[in-house]
């Protein structure tokens, strides 16, 4: 794999600096153009130790314009971040759409190093590397432009590479132990980074194999791929965004009288026993019951380092706030935060649509809710047509993807979604408008979605149906009673705890 970069390929002074200008005019301008796309630039640079990535990274900060760069490198999680899932510190730093991010160490460190030293197995390394193509073809799906090189030198020349370095002044602070340790053990390095490129180079992230002896050849080799692949991609994303433009007007034409058609057709939400509800002292005895149970368990999570995720969706007027208040007044102020969720911010715009969720993700022993979550994508973006039908289908992976991280991390995950009946909607919608104080609640938009209450529920159906997977199950609360609904919500949440709590000490 390796061998056509090993050539010992090399640039001339003179052909760098005849090139040079020119090409660093067009970088230039193309950075400028950049800020106005709807994608971000995702560099990864990896490969053998002295094989030039740093000095690379430096060059394209110093020809471009740094402001628009994010440049970040990774050594072993932090306190912080070993507290949250892995991918959580890839995620935080993720350029915005415009932006161009140059990752060192990145999300293939662990795997390569692992694999070489045999921490982990080929098995193992093919399930991180899984991970890694998820993680990329979830990026690249919504825009994002991935490019990823691959500096390689021959074990000869790596040798001789590290002894350069450490000759220079300015330059042997970079060669450590660990670099000569790796050179003696190149064959099991080369072997374990064969597997990582065959496994992950991909038509939406492909590796470039870059020759890293000649520092003007390697360095023309990468400004030159990246000029000319974020041309290529400008160039796609314009053709696609008429395609999609035409696409949206045909579907917009395909959806008059579907809400009417929809709401005929039996649903999951249909099937429930909306008639449960409690008395007021049956309420007042249960809740007082299950609040002093989640207490108790809550403290014991904490105390073990498990963190709990709620995420409540629902109809409008179903009663999420109220839920979530009698729930959080078992918890401690200081252990919760409620994300209320609404239409994305100018910068949540500017990222993937996960970014803002997983830029949550608690510290060990905490309790994050979420009022309305990433279900979004697939409930109003989907019925309202603020994203693709091809974006809120590929959602429902993307989603149990995202749901799976925070399991496998050890996070106790609930899901609830509150229903009521059209009939129990209109008449709390009406009682808000005559309060006062709840006036507030009622929105132009509350009765808009009324219209497309079929869609909706269509829509619903569909999202138990892709996502209540056995990690991450739906929770669905008849809430036409609230008191019923409240209860029923604070005792699943304290099941949820007791059962993790009981297989044993959980990942922090």
């Amino acid at each position: 794999m390796f061998e056509a970069a090993e050539l010992g390929r090399k640039i001339s002074r003179e052909e760098f600096d005849a090139m040079a200008p020119a090409l660093r005019t067009e970088l230039l301008d193309l950075q400028q153009r950049l800020r106005e796309a709807d994608f971000p630039v995702v560099i990864l640079f990896a490969g053998v130790d002295g094989a030039g990535k740093n000095e690379t990274v430096n060059l394209l900060n110093e020809w471009m314009d740094p402001r628009w760069i994010v440049t970040r490198a990774y050594g072993d999680p932090s306190d912080e971040e070993s507290e949250r899932p892995e991918y959580w510190r890839f995620w935080r730093d993720l350029p915005p759409k415009g932006k161009i991010g140059l990752f060192l160490s990145s999300w293939y460190h662990h795997p390569l190093v692992d694999h070489a030293y045999g921490r982990i197995t080929t098995a193992e390394l093919d399930e991180q590397l899984e991970r890694v193509e998820a993680f990329e073809k979830t990026l690249a799906d919504e825009g994002a432009l991935i490019i990823k090189f691959w500096m390689h030198l021959s074990e000869k020349g790596q040798k001789k590479r590290l002894k350069t370095l450490e000759k220079d002044p300015f330059n042997s602070w970079q060669v450590t132990e660990a670099d000569w340790r790796h050179w003696e053990m190149y064959p099991k390095f080369i072997a374990a980074a064969e597997r990582i490129i065959m496994h992950t180079s991909r038509g939406n992230a492909p590796w470039q194999i870059v020759e890293g002896a000649d520092t003007r050849y390697r360095s023309a080799v990468v400004l030159n791929a990246v000029k000319d692949a974020i041309t290529t991609h400008m160039e796609a994303r314009e053709t696609a965004k008429s395609v999609a433009a035409q696409n949206k007007a045909k579907n917009k034409a395909k959806k008059s009288d579907k809400s009417a058609a929809l709401a005929s057709q039996p649903s999951i939400l249909s099937a429930l026993d909306m008639t449960q509800s409690l008395t007021k002292e049956q309420y007042t005895q249960e809740l007082q019951e299950q609040r002093a149970r989640l207490a108790k368990l809550y403290r014991k999570a904490k105390d073990k380092g498990v963190s709990t995720v709620l995420v409540f969706e629902g109809s409008d007027a179903a009663g999420k706030g109220g839920a979530i208040r009698r729930l959080t007044a078992s918890l401690n102020a200081r252990d919760y935060q409620v994300i209320p969720v609404a239409a994305p911010t100018e910068e949540e715009r500017a990222q993937h649509y996960l970014w803002r969720f997983w830029r949550y993700m608690a510290r060990a022993g905490r309790v994050t809710v979420f009022d309305r979550s990433w279900y979004g994508r697939v409930l109003v973006e989907r019925v309202e047509g603020f994203c693709s039908e091809e974006a809120w289908r590929r959602a429902y992976h993307e989603i149990c993807d995202f749901e799976e991280q925070m399991v496998a991390h050890g996070i106790v995950l609930c899901k609830f979604w509150l229903h009521i009946t059209e009939a129990e909607q209109l008449l709390r919608f009406n009682t808000r408008s005559e309060i006062e104080y709840k006036k507030w609640k009622l929105t132009d938009e509350d009765w808009r979605n009324r219209e497309k209450w079929g869609e909706y529920e269509h829509a619903v159906n569909e999202m138990v149906e892709r996502t209540s997977t056995s990690n991450a199950p739906w929770t669905l609360i008849e809430a036409n009673s609230k008191l019923f609904a409240r209860v029923k919500v604070v005792r699943t949440v304290a099941d949820a705890l007791e059962a993790a709590l009981s297989k044993g000490k959980k990942k922090a």
